[in-house]
C-alpha cells in the first residue's frame, strides 16, 4: 500500500544520533514505495500543508527568489520566445520520431563502448541497476541527483539488497538524511530553511561539527567534507540525465555544485538511468536547451558545471558505462496526441516556482515525486491513473488556470490546455461508475445552458442570493452547494444583470433584431456583374 502522512511530530528526530532535537525540523511523509502514486488526494494532502505555516514561508521566500533571478536573465534575451518555439519545435520532433531516434542512440552508445539496457518499467530498471552493482562487489555507491531514479525509488530497493546510495547533490543529501521526500524538481529541500538544514546536519551527518551554525557559507562546508570521502572512494556512481543525443549517443548532465563532476569522472563504473523522451536528435540541438535551461531553473546564464559523455574514452573517467532506457508509462503517454506534450518537459521548475497552487501547499501535498503543474500532467499520464479510486485523478484540477505556468515554460508545454483535456478523461472514466454530487449538478445545468428563455429565467431566481450575501460575497450554504462554498466564496448577483441592463439602455433593440428587415440584412448581399456587392457601391 502507498504510504501516507506520517501522524508523528517528529521531535525526538535525533534521538537516534545521540544528540537533542535540534533546529526545529520534523519529517511528516514516509517514504513510498510507489514514488509517482502515494498518500491522500490533493485536497486532503492540500488541506493539512496549508496549515504549516513554517513550510508556506519557506516556499514562499525560495519561490520568489528564483522568480526574479529568472526574470533577470529572460529579460537579457532579445531572443527568447524564438528560443521556446526552436526548443518546442525539437521536442516536437523528437516525440514524433521516437523509436527511429531510439534505435540510433543505442547503436551511437553501444559503437563507443557503452553497454545499453532496455526497461519497460520502475522495476526492471531497478533490477538492472542492482545486477549491475552486485557484480562488481560493491555495497557503497555514489549518486547524482535523478528525477529518473526518484521515480523508480532507486535507493529504497538498493537498501532492501544491502546497497547504499549516497546523493551527493546538497538539496538530496538534506532529504535524504531526513528520511524525506522531495517537494521540488530541482530544489528537492525548498520545504527546508537554513536553521533545519543545520539541524538536520547535527542530527543525522555524523561528521558534522559540535559548533555548526546556519550560515550557509557553514553548512555547504560541512556537506563537502562529508561528502569527499565518499566521492574519493567509490567505485560505482549512478546518475540520470538532462538530455541525450541519438546523432552521437553523447549523455548530459547540467549541474550548479560540482558534484556530478565527481561522480561522472571518478569512479571506475557508471550507470545511467535515462526516460526514453530525454532525446534530442542532433547535437547541435543542445545550443538551445544550454540557453534555456539554466535561466528557467536557476536563474543562471549558465549552469557552472555542465557535463557530457559519449561511451567510454580510455584512461579518461569510467572504463564502463551502462545506460538504461526506461519507459514507465512513457509510451502511454506518448499515445496521446494532446497529453503527449508533456513528454517535452526538461525539468527546470520553472512551473512550479511562478504556480499560485504549488507556492501554498507545498510539492508533498501532489503525493508524487513530480509536483506541482508540470506533476499534474505527466503524473496521471505515466500511472494512467484516472480512475475515480486512484488519488492520482484529483491532480489535473489542483491547478487555477490562469496560465501562468504555460507563459513560463521554456519549451512553450501548454500546461493548461493538457489540464483541460485530463479533467475531461478523467470525467469519462467516472462514466462507468455511480453519478456523484458533481454529475448531478452538472446534468442540472445543462437544460438552462441549453436554452435562452431557461437561462433568463435562471438569472432572475440567482438574484435571490443576494438575501444571503454579506459583503458583496455568500461565504457559506446549506449541502448540498456547501460543497462549493466550503472551499470558496461566490460573489452575491448584482441588482441588475446584463440582460436587464441591455433592456433597459437599448429600448426596442430586442425587437428589431427578431423583425423580418434584420432577418433580411443577414443573407449574403447581391453581387453586380463587376463582382462587387451593392454595399460596397454605397460605400
Amino acid at each position: 500500500m502507498p504510504a501516507g502522512p506520517r501522524t508523528a511530530d517528529h521531535s525526538d528526530a535525533g534521538s537516534d544520533a545521540g544528540a537533542g532535537h535540534t533546529g526545529g525540523w520534523r519529517t511528516t511523509v514516509d517514504i513510498p514505495e510507489h514514488p509517482l502514486r502515494w498518500g491522500e488526494t490533493f485536497p486532503a494532502a492540500a488541506h493539512r500543508t496549508l496549515q504549516n505555516t513554517q513550510l508556506r514561508r519557506n516556499l514562499g521566500h525560495a519561490t520568489r527568489t528564483i522568480r526574479t533571478k529568472r526574470a533577470t536573465r529572460v529579460e537579457e534575451m532579445p531572443d527568447w520566445e524564438d528560443l521556446r518555439r526552436s526548443a518546442s519545435a525539437v521536442k516536437n520532433e523528437a516525440m514524433s520520431r521516437l523509436p527511429e531516434l531510439l534505435e540510433q542512440f543505442e547503436a551511437n552508445v553501444t559503437a563507443r563502448g557503452g553497454v545499453v539496457h532496455w526497461a519497460r518499467d520502475a522495476a526492471e530498471a531497478n533490477r538492472i541497476v542492482t545486477s549491475i552493482i552486485k557484480s562488481k562487489g560493491v555495497d557503497d555507491v555514489v549518486k547524482i541527483k535523478s528525477m529518473a531514479t526518484q521515480e523508480t525509488n532507486l535507493n529504497e530497493h538498493l537498501k532492501a539488497e544491502g546497497i547504499t546510495a549516497h546523493e551527493t547533490d546538497l538539496a538530496e543529501m538534506i532529504v535524504q538524511l531526513a528520511d524525506d521526500m522531495p517537494s521540488h524538481i530541482v530544489v528537492p529541500a525548498i520545504h527546508r530553511n537554513r536553521s533545519e538544514v543545520r539541524g538536520i546536519f547535527l542530527d543525522r551527518m555524523g561528521d558534522a561539527p559540535p559548533d555548526l551554525s546556519d550560515d550557509p557559507v557553514e553548512l555547504a562546508g560541512a556537506a563537502r567534507a562529508h561528502l569527499r570521502k565518499k566521492f574519493l572512494h567509490a567505485p560505482l556512481a549512478v546518475s540520470g540525465t538532462n538530455m541525450g543525443v541519438a546523432e552521437t549517443g553523447t549523455v548530459s548532465i547540467f549541474e550548479s555544485e560540482g558534484n556530478g563532476r565527481m561522480c561522472l569522472t571518478l569512479p571506475d563504473t557508471l550507470i545511467t538511468l535515462m526516460g526514453i523522451e530525454k532525446l534530442v536528435p542532433r547535437f547541435q540541438d543542445i545550443e538551445i536547451f544550454s540557453q534555456l535551461l539554466p535561466r528557467s531553473a536557476t536563474g543562471e546564464r549558465m549552469n557552472p558545471y555542465t557535463s557530457m559523455w559519449t561511451g567510454v574514452t580510455p584512461g579518461d573517467g569510467p572504463q564502463e558505462f551502462h545506460l538504461i532506457l526506461m519507459d514507465n508509462g512513457r509510451t502511454k503517454t506518448l499515445a496521446d496526441p494532446i497529453g503527449r506534450e508533456a513528454l517535452h518537459c526538461i525539468r527546470c521548475g520553472a512551473c512550479m516556482n511562478i504556480c499560485p497552487v504549488y507556492q501554498h501547499t507545498g510539492g508533498h501535498a501532489y503525493g508524487s515525486v513530480y509536483p506541482g503543474p508540470i506533476g499534474a500532467i505527466i503524473t496521471p499520464q505515466l500511472t494512467q491513473g484516472l480512475a475515480d479510486d486512484d488519488p492520482v485523478h484529483t491532480l489535473p484540477f489542483a491547478s487555477s488556470l490562469c496560465g501562468a505556468c504555460g507563459e513560463a515554460c521554456p519549451v512553450a508545454i501548454d500546461i493548461p490546455t493538457i489540464l483541460i483535456h485530463l479533467r475531461a478523461r478523467s470525467v469519462d472514466a467516472k462514466r462507468t461508475t455511480l453519478p456523484d454530487m458533481w454529475d448531478v449538478a452538472m446534468n442540472a445545468t445543462r437544460a438552462p445552458m441549453s436554452s435562452g428563455r431557461l437561462w433568463g429565467l435562471a438569472e432572475r431566481a440567482v438574484k435571490m442570493s443576494r438575501l444571503v450575501g454579506r459583503d458583496g460575497r455568500i461565504g457559506a450554504l446549506p449541502f448540498p452547494a456547501s460543497m462549493w462554498t466550503g472551499a470558496r466564496d461566490i460573489p452575491e448577483a448584482p441588482r441588475e444583470n446584463f440582460r436587464q441592463w441591455w433592456e433597459r439602455t437599448h429600448p426596442g433593440a430586442a425587437a428589431s433584431s427578431a423583425s423580418p428587415a434584420s432577418s433580411a440584412s443577414s443573407e449574403p448581399p447581391a453581387r453586380r456583374s463587376d463582382g462587387r456587392s451593392e454595399r460596397e457601391e454605397e460605400k
